[in-house]
């Protein structure tokens, strides 16, 4: 995932977009509260250690090993900060399963959500960006994610091929 400078504009329409925005008043810049109908759901862990939880759980295909999965995402830091969102990179994110072309724990619990599901995900730093983080591009002496930084992710599996 590539890091960006303008997230700021577009991280609300897509927040908004997926009716992931508390209310209207909320802050577009920071992490949604989850939406009520899912604050009795259980967070699940794999046994790496990372945890989400599902606001839809889709009716699709699993994602397969090796196979092309579409998504959009809003990435977040701890503190509720968007660092990162698929609407800036180009609308949504396609990436083969199980190759490594995303960070270690979004690769890992994708396998998981079937196309259509809405999910909530928490990564440990070292299955995300781990102790290099992400540096800023216009300023090597500051971090777009901090070195050892755990991540959140807000995400939307549209798809598989």
């Amino acid at each position: 995932m590539r890091s960006f400078r303008w997230y700021h504009l577009l991280a609300g329409s897509l927040l908004a977009c997926f009716g992931l925005l508390a209310s209207p008043a909320a802050d577009a810049q920071t992490l949604p509260p989850l939406p009520p109908d899912t604050a009795q759901l259980v967070t699940q862990r794999t046994a790496s250690g990372v945890h989400y939880v599902f606001h839809v759980r889709g009716s699709g295909a699993l994602p397969q090993p090796g196979q092309r999965v579409v998504m959009s995402y809003t990435a977040f830091l701890p503190d509720g900060h968007i660092f990162d969102a698929s609407s800036a990179q180009g609308g949504l994110l396609k990436f083969r399963v199980g190759r490594r072309e995303v960070i270690a724990g979004l690769d890992e619990v994708t396998a998981l959500l079937p196309v259509g599901s809405r999910a909530r995900i928490w990564i440990p730093a070292a299955l995300g960006y781990a102790a290099k983080g992400v540096h800023d591009p216009d300023d090597d002496n500051r971090y777009i994610v901090p070195p050892g930084t755990d991540l959140v992710f807000e995400v939307v599996v549209v798809g598989v091929r």
